[in-house]
């Protein structure tokens, strides 16, 4: 009897995708290169569902036939979703590519012409019209100083000085 809730347990359990909601930024200033270095971990199943949702078609990630695809959705929809303002100018998102690891997306970009900057303004409402129980967490580095800070829903600001 014992080993059959066990069973049930674990079925109830693995019903779910995922007991919760994230997705992690991180934004590395390359003072070599001048730029920022920008990466963004989302679960899959969310971004295909958010994909979807925005854009009306269903998304495999996996589909490497279909990335051509995929990559003008990410591009969209994360320049939607994360902006940043570097000392009082907005700078431009410059899409590299995603690259799909197990259950994770890691989408990466570039933001070029960012020899040094005192302050970083973010907008991150990432995955934030899928859940209201979704929390963006997002790192900073800046010659070697490392910044974090955790936005919980509804809240999609943050700012970073160095």
């Amino acid at each position: 009897m014992v080993l059959l809730s066990y069973k049930w347990l674990l079925l109830f359990l693995l019903g779910f995708n995922h007991p919760f909601y994230v997705s992690v930024t991180e934004i590395n200033h390359n003072a070599q290169e001048a730029t920022l270095e920008v990466s963004c971990k989302i679960f899959a199943d969310d971004l295909e569902e958010i994909l979807k949702k925005n854009y009306g078609k269903p998304v495999d990630l996996g589909a490497s036939q279909q990335k051509a695809q995929h990559d003008a959705l990410i591009t969209g929809y994360v320049s939607k979703n994360l902006s940043m303002i570097a000392d009082g100018k907005p700078v431009q998102l410059n899409y590299v590519g995603y690259e799909k690891e197990k259950e994770s997306v890691f989408c990466y970009f570039e933001v070029r012409d960012v020899t040094a900057f005192k302050k970083l303004d973010l907008r991150n409402s990432l995955l934030q019209d899928l859940n209201t129980q979704q929390i963006n967490i997002m790192h900073v580095i800046v010659k070697g100083s490392r910044k974090s800070y955790k936005l919980d829903y509804p809240k999609n600001t943050a700012s970073f000085i160095f």
